[in-house]
């Protein structure tokens, strides 16, 4: 259950970069999002280079507001697999749409087109295969 914040304000903007609004967050959701990343050493290989204390912390604070969960490993006893709750499979629209539109202004985008192409032609069916995989995992 996602536990309750302090708030600056009622503006949903804040509400929501009070969650996740910081450098490292949707990086984070990305990764489980997109990328199939689950346990902390895959978020710390994933190549931006997040130092370990801020891994630990935004962990939890996805954790805490209800975004992600963490469950033990059955393969492996020290360690955790992380995954998106429904709040934040939620996020996928927003996702999607920073990767758009990143893709249109950015000439370096590590999108491939085709993943560009299904976003603008099929963003509802792109959307329910991601959320089938995630929810199969």
């Amino acid at each position: 259950m996602a536990r309750t914040i302090k708030r600056r304000s009622d503006c949903p903007i804040s509400f929501a970069l009070d969650l996740f609004g910081d450098r490292w967050s949707l990086l984070v959701i990305r990764d489980l999002m997109f990328k199939g990343k689950r346990t902390y050493g895959e978020f710390l290989k994933a190549g931006e280079g997040i130092a370990t204390n801020i891994l630990a912390d935004r962990l939890e604070t996805l954790e805490n507001a209800g975004i992600i969960d963490k469950a033990p490993d059955p393969d492996n006893g020290t360690r955790y697999l992380y995954s998106l709750t429904d709040r934040g499979l939620d996020l996928m629209p927003a996702m999607l749409e920073i990767i758009a539109w990143s893709g249109k202004h950015d000439a370096k985008t590590a999108v491939p087109s085709a993943f560009r192409k299904k976003i603008a032609n099929h963003r509802d069916a792109l959307m329910t295969e991601l959320r089938r995989e995630l929810e199969a995992r």
